[in-house]
């Protein structure tokens, strides 16, 4: 297992014969249009991640972004619909197809209100993440180890959380309308980025 560091891009073909990676990003901050993107990590399930520092000056990343559209390969998260917003905003793609292990725990885990990565992985996994380079200062020129394995870590167990869940969905009978929410969440971003972040627009009112 081990964490590898790029900068500006991913190295060609690295994701080759993959069927799905792990992605998610760091920021800084949590505000469309006001926060820039500065690394995304990746992973294809088999123990290794690795993280893209990018060149905030012009985002010019044509591999990652081959990868984030290729449609033969499922893009994993953990509340995607801030990070395909933030691809969308930064890198100017629209990523897809996608799976979301929170929209996917909340389908099934209607037995409690805790649905963050955390909590969902030591359920699930048994595995106790430490959350504590959450907020820091991923704007960094050189990334600290400890942002480095913290970044990994929000990738490296996605796979056998996607598995764990997908059995609880099927058992649930609510595996089809999975699948419909993960259509459905790039358009749900898009709607994001252009001003309806905090308006539901199936509500009556």
């Amino acid at each position: 297992m081990a964490n590898h560091l790029h900068i500006g891009d991913l190295p060609a073909g690295l994701f080759a014969g993959a069927d799905s990676v792990a992605i998610d990003s760091e920021t800084m901050g949590l505000r469309l249009g006001r926060d820039p993107l500065c690394v995304v990590q990746i992973s294809d399930g088999k123990g290794d991640a690795h993280l893209v520092q990018l060149n905030r000056g012009d985002y010019d990343a044509p591999n990652l972004k081959a990868l984030l559209t290729n449609p033969d390969v499922v893009k994993i998260f953990h509340f995607g619909r801030f990070d395909i917003a933030m691809f969308y905003l930064h890198l100017g793609v629209v990523t897809a197809p996608v799976y979301c292990t929170k929209i996917a725990s909340k389908l099934a885990r209607t037995y409690t209100d805790r649905h963050g990565l955390k909590d969902v992985s030591r359920e699930l996994l048994g595995v106790d993440m430490s959350k504590a380079q959450q907020s820091s200062d991923w704007g960094a020129a050189k990334l600290s180890a400890d942002q480095l394995a913290y970044a990994a870590s929000d990738v490296l167990h996605l796979h056998a959380l996607r598995l764990r869940l997908d059995e609880m969905l099927v058992r649930e009978g609510r595996d089809s309308l999975a699948r419909a929410c993960f259509d459905f969440l790039p358009h749900r971003a898009l709607l994001d980025v252009r001003g309806w972040e905090e308006v539901d627009i199936f509500s009556h009112s």
